[in-house]
């Protein structure tokens, strides 16, 4: 018998993921504190519900949440998920959140029959629009085998990266990176503004040599450098990203100088009251404090 599937996160991502799943077929239980992304939903054919509900009635509950705090609460409630799922069901946490959570779930999980499957998402959210996005998972192969097909409806890459676990730390390595190299390439283009020169060969530049990097070309090129800061991963969640980032390594040992450095950049983000923005407008913020006119490419301009 298919599993039938809960949905609880509607935000900037999880929306178009869950719409690609009722366009793939799938049946939807849905929940959100937003009742606009609710109804948008239910007019799709998705059913609303309570989260005890969901998931007294799901064999596969999915969430895509801000942060540990609403998993954890989610989760662990009265009027929550472990409380009320049947032995079976598979919480697929798909939101970026402190591995250590997930382990304490996934313990938690397993003393009553159910199992956690972490299946963080890759890529932007234009990509989750058109059902592009790329996941890294932690599961059992039993678990990753029950889950695939919702992950194959949403996306076009899908790692099994290992146990329970992996996904999620395998994310954040994976937006060290990006959330790192939107800060170097906002302070280059800042850089080059200050120099004068021409935007377009500069890009070309850096485009054509070692420095190229996918922000610059997938992300800048299609947001801050056309005057597009309107959020598809915002500063805020960039910042919180790279909390996770600096605790989880020192959990680990590991010393991180650099991500401590671009942590606190975009604290300053924050503090200048952009964190709402597109965290490519890292590029406007850092013009801004050094009083640089923002880098713009000529419209029509494409990235070669």
């Amino acid at each position: 018998m298919a599993d039938k599937i809960g949905f609880i996160g509607l935000g900037r991502m999880g929306k178009s993921m869950a719409a690609n799943l009722i366009k793939k077929g799938f049946v939807l239980k849905v929940h959100d504190l937003n009742q606009t992304a609710v109804d948008d939903l239910a007019a799709m054919g998705a059913e609303p519900a309570p989260v005890a509900n969901i998931a007294r009635n799901c064999s596969i509950v999915v969430t895509m949440l801000p942060s540990s705090v609403e998993v954890e609460q989610l989760a662990l409630a009265a009027d929550g998920i472990f409380a009320n799922a049947r032995p079976g069901t598979i919480l697929m946490d798909m939101s970026t959140i402190d591995p250590l959570a997930t382990d304490k779930l996934a313990r938690l999980a397993a003393a009553k029959g159910l199992s956690v499957v972490d299946a963080p998402v890759g890529r932007l959210a234009e990509h989750a629009d058109r059902g592009e996005s790329l996941f890294m998972v932690g599961a059992s192969d039993t678990d990753f085998a029950r889950v695939k097909p919702l992950l194959d409806a949403m996306g076009t890459t899908t790692h099994h990266c290992g146990p329970v676990g992996t996904g999620g730390r395998t994310k954040l390595v994976n937006n060290y990176v990006a959330v790192s190299l939107t800060q170097v390439n906002a302070e280059a283009l800042a850089l080059s503004q200050r120099f004068g020169l021409d935007i377009t060969k500069t890009l070309q530049v850096l485009l054509g040599t070692s420095a190229t990097n996918g922000q610059l070309r997938m992300n800048f090129a299609n947001k801050v450098l056309v005057g597009d800061t309107t959020p598809g991963f915002t500063i805020d969640l960039a910042h919180k990203d790279m909390s996770l980032v600096v605790n989880a390594a020192h959990a680990a040992k590991v010393p991180m100088p650099v991500a401590a450095a671009v942590h606190e950049s975009y604290s300053l983000a924050r503090a200048s009251q952009h964190g709402s923005i597109d965290f490519s407008g890292m590029a406007d913020v850092v013009c801004e404090l050094a009083k640089i006119d923002k880098p713009r490419v000529p419209k029509g301009w494409t990235p070669v």
